[in-house]
């Protein structure tokens, strides 16, 4: 079965939390009939992150500026799952779960592929 991807581009301003505007933006472009996008690309800052680590409950806040290096992941009508690492002022690097509370320090360029025809689930795993 072929399939054509779809670009949706994203300028996310400071003080937007990234985790929630990818929800919006996804919220929206179901109403197109979209089941399913991924995260192709990424680049921005942060004033702060808040990730989640391997099983652990809860996010740790990293709150100074921070350069986002990478992010990844997928949105479905479930929710979104991402992941991403950031570097501080002097390089180092931490990832992990994006949580909410992920806010744009100048700005964020993230670029999302529609997947016609796709459809991700997930079923929560205590």
């Amino acid at each position: 079965m072929h399939h054509t991807l779809i670009l949706h581009v994203l300028r996310l301003q400071p003080g937007d939390d990234v985790r929630a505007a990818l929800q919006s933006a996804f919220k929206q472009l179901r109403t197109q009939g979209h089941q399913a996008a991924c995260v192709l690309s990424a680049v921005g800052s942060l004033s702060q992150a808040v990730l989640r680590h391997a099983a652990q409950p809860q996010g740790d806040v990293l709150d100074e500026p921070l350069e986002l290096i990478t992010l990844s992941g997928t949105l479905s009508l479930d929710g979104p799952h991402l992941h991403a690492s950031v570097a501080d002022a002097r390089g180092r690097l931490c990832g992990g779960h994006v949580m909410p509370g992920c806010t744009v320090r100048t700005t964020a360029e993230i670029v999302l592929g529609l997947l016609p025809g796709w459809k991700f689930t997930r079923a929560h795993d205590a």
